[in-house]
C-alpha cells in the first residue's frame, strides 16, 4: 500500500502569511465599522437624547443596515464603547509576554495602560463619552461592566503567582491578589476621570505613574511568589554607600527602570 505523501513544515506553513494578513485586514475593518457606528450613536445621543435615539437611526446615520449594527453590537448602549474588546485583548497580550524579571504588579500596571491609551487616542471623543455616561444610567452601567472585565483579567494574572490551593489559616495571598488588582484598576480610573473632567488636558501618563507608585508601595511586597526572578536587588544598606554628599546606589543591570528608581528613593529616605 502506498504511503501518504509527507508535507514538509515549510510547505504546510506557507499559507499562514496570507491568512494572517487577511485576518488583520478583517479585524481592522471590523474596528473601523464599530467606531463609525459609535460615532453615529454619540452624535444622535448628544442631539436627540439617549432615550429618543433608535438603533435604526444609528444605523442610518452610519450608512449601514440595521442588521449590520447588530453584527457589531447587541444594543445601543453597547455602541458607545466600541474599543473595549480590542483593548482587553491588547492588555492580555502585555501580560502574556511579560519579561521574567518583571514584578507581576508592574506587569498589570503596564497592561491597564492600554486602556488609558485607548481614551487618550481621541480626547474629544472620550470627554464627550464621559459626559454621556454621567447623564445616562444605562451607559454608566455598561461602563462599569467593561471595567469589571479588566479587573477579572488582572486578578487571574496575579493569582497565577500564588498557590490557590494553599488556603491554610493565615494565608492571605489570594485576597492580596484580588485587592491589588482592584487597586490598580481604581488608581487608573481615578486618574482617567480627573483627566476627563479637565477636558482631556494634562500629562495623564505622569499622573498614572504616580498613582501606580502608590499601589506598588502598598501591595508590591507580597506578590510574585510564582515567578522566577533574577538575582535579588541588594538591600539599601548593602546597595548604597555615601561619598561625601553623594549617594551611590547599586542595582542589577537587567533591573526594570521602576525598580531602579525605587532603590534610589529608598536610599534617599534612609539618609
Amino acid at each position: 500500500m502506498s504511503q501518504p505523501a509527507k508535507t514538509s513544515p515549510r510547505a504546510s506553513s506557507a499559507p499562514d502569511a496570507p491568512e494572517s494578513a487577511a485576518g488583520t485586514r478583517a479585524a481592522a475593518q471590523r474596528l473601523r465599522m464599530r467606531r463609525e457606528l459609535a460615532a453615529a450613536a454619540m452624535e444622535l445621543f448628544a442631539t436627540k437624547g439617549y432615550e429618543a435615539t433608535t438603533v435604526d437611526e444609528i444605523a442610518a446615520t452610519a450608512g449601514v443596515a440595521r442588521r449590520t449594527f447588530f453584527r457589531h453590537f447587541r444594543s445601543k448602549e453597547e455602541a458607545i464603547f466600541p474599543d473595549h474588546d480590542d483593548t482587553l485583548i491588547r492588555a492580555e497580550a502585555v501580560l502574556d509576554v511579560a519579561p521574567a524579571h518583571e514584578h507581576p504588579l508592574d506587569t498589570v500596571c503596564r497592561g491597564i495602560k492600554e486602556v488609558m491609551k485607548m481614551y487618550a487616542a481621541s480626547p474629544a471623543v472620550s470627554v464627550e463619552r464621559y459626559r454621556l455616561t454621567r447623564e445616562v444610567p444605562a451607559l454608566r452601567e455598561r461602563e462599569i461592566a467593561s471595567v469589571a472585565r479588566y479587573e477579572r483579567l488582572f486578578t487571574r494574572y496575579l493569582l497565577a503567582h500564588f498557590d490557590e490551593t494553599d488556603h491554610h489559616d493565615g494565608n492571605d495571598d489570594p485576597l492580596l491578589a484580588e485587592v491589588a488588582a482592584s487597586a490598580v484598576v481604581t488608581a487608573h480610573n481615578h486618574v482617567l476621570r480627573r483627566w476627563l473632567r479637565a477636558g482631556g488636558q494634562g500629562d495623564v501618563e505622569a499622573q498614572l505613574d504616580h498613582a501606580f507608585s502608590i499601589v506598588r508601595k502598598t501591595f508590591g511586597t507580597g506578590i510574585g511568589a510564582g515567578r522566577t526572578l533574577g538575582p535579588a536587588v541588594p538591600s539599601v544598606p548593602a546597595a548604597v554607600r555615601a561619598e561625601g554628599e553623594v549617594l551611590v546606589a547599586v542595582a542589577r543591570t537587567d533591573a526594570p527602570l521602576d525598580e531602579v528608581m525605587r532603590t534610589i528613593e529608598e536610599a534617599l529616605r534612609a539618609r
